[in-house]
């Protein structure tokens, strides 16, 4: 038989049990594009996460003290926070560390769980302040539209001075110009010497809320204490970051004689864990698609078991005029594989242009916007691979279950498949 021509038979059958033919790819369509919506999303997601880790600083060592609830079981030894001797210790000892910036909300110490607002004349605000060093600047990649950053002399004379975020400024200011005004932070007049161009929502919250002070200034006008709650650390090499982390790991812990709570990372790692989840999750989803596409197997096993008893007499026919056993065989194989790669296209379109819909409904989430590129939504992206290997798969299932039916068709005696009625 010809191949083409049984593709062309395959299709007539379809046409002619439309119903029938679409319930039977319905498992098909469902497993198919199940699988090309999640790829499309969870790529999608895993670039939106790393785009935010690298406008957040890439390839920093985190260093932070937070007693974990495994470890207050196991020990009563504590500290408040870390201090200045551990990031001068850090900079000066460790010497796979180029750079470091520590950092410390205002809301931290005696002021924990505080709301903070900032007012200006009559108008008021929420904002993030925070304590920063004149390094933040660079490895957290913050840019300026105005004004300048935190500067050496404004640690060491603890000036009164900020830098602040664009929603800060609208809020607060509206169309005046905010360089040079004070703005008062919990009874504390600060001078804005620097406004944050804007940066949108990112991990760690409204970017654009943000308030930077000097980190002597929280210490010392606010807190009292010389604290600080988390390190930013920037090694030499990149590619040493895991022995750079080692190294400061291993200086705590000489520090605070192997003090339980204190955590060392980099947003490598944290990027990595995280694209680990999202894998997780995609494997979870795959899986899903994997059940729908073994339902719609059975199906098509199903209806070809049906065509068969509903054609004995045909297939009687044909072998009585001279059809042998492979030319039945390849002709039910076809006509199986057919239908799931018919539900494999079906299902391809539907999930690109269902996953397509996602991205453009999160185009009009203001959470999803990035204002520095202008992307808006969640990016997604059809993979050609994953979108053909899909269409084969598909097809494949029709060709294994399609087996049985099909030889159970070619072995039809042909005198006895004449005599059916």
């Amino acid at each position: 038989m010809n191949f083409w021509y049984a593709i062309q038979m395959a299709l007539a059958n379809l046409r002619a049990n439309k119903l029938r033919s679409a319930l039977t790819m319905l498992g098909v369509i469902i497993g198919v594009g199940a699988v090309i919506v999640m790829v499309a999303i969870v790529q999608g997601a895993s670039e939106r996460v790393t785009s935010e880790f690298n406008r957040l600083g890439s390839s920093l060592v985190i260093i932070f003290y937070q007693l974990d609830a495994k470890d207050r079981n196991k020990t009563t030894r504590r500290i408040d926070a870390m201090k200045m001797d551990d990031v001068r210790a850090i900079l000066n000892e460790c010497s796979l560390i180029k750079a470091l910036s520590a950092e410390l909300p205002i809301n931290q110490g005696p002021n924990s769980g505080s709301t903070f607002v900032g007012k200006y004349r009559d108008k008021e605000t929420e904002i993030n302040p925070n304590g920063v060093q004149p390094a933040y600047e660079r490895l957290r990649n913050v840019s300026l539209a105005r004004g300048r950053f935190i500067s050496e002399q404004d640690m060491t004379t603890w000036a009164k001075v900020c830098v602040i975020g664009e929603k800060v400024r609208k809020e607060l200011f509206k169309d005046e110009d905010p360089l040079g005004k004070e703005i008062s932070v919990n009874g504390v007049s600060l001078t804005v010497v620097g406004l944050i161009a804007p940066k949108g929502r990112s991990l760690e919250g409204d970017a654009d809320k943000n308030v930077f002070v000097p980190l002597t200034t929280v210490q010392k006008r606010y807190i009292g204490r010389e604290l600080v709650g988390v390190i930013w650390a920037e090694p030499k090499d990149p590619k040493k970051i895991n022995e750079a982390m080692e190294q400061v790991w291993q200086l705590l812990m000489r520090r605070y004689k192997n003090l339980p709570g204190f955590h060392v990372d980099s947003q490598e790692n944290i990027l990595a864990s995280i694209n680990k989840i999202l894998a997780v999750f995609g494997v979870v989803l795959g899986s899903i698609a994997g059940l729908a596409l073994l339902v719609g197997g059975i199906g098509i096993m199903n209806i070809m078991l049906v065509s068969v008893t509903e054609r004995t007499r045909e297939i009687g026919i044909r072998k009585a005029v001279g059809a042998k056993r492979k030319d039945i065989l390849l002709q039910f194989l076809i006509e199986s594989a057919t239908v799931s790669a018919t539900g494999g296209i079906i299902g391809l379109l539907l999930g690109a242009g269902f996953a397509y819909t996602v991205g453009y409904i999160t185009r009009f989430i203001p959470a999803m916007e990035d204002p520095q590129t202008g992307a808006k939504g969640l990016a997604v992206y059809i993979s050609p691979t994953v979108s053909m290997l899909s269409f084969a798969f598909s097809a494949g299932v029709g060709i294994v279950f399609g087996v049985y039916p099909a030889i159970r068709a070619s072995s039809l005696d042909p005198i006895t498949a004449l005599r059916h009625e």
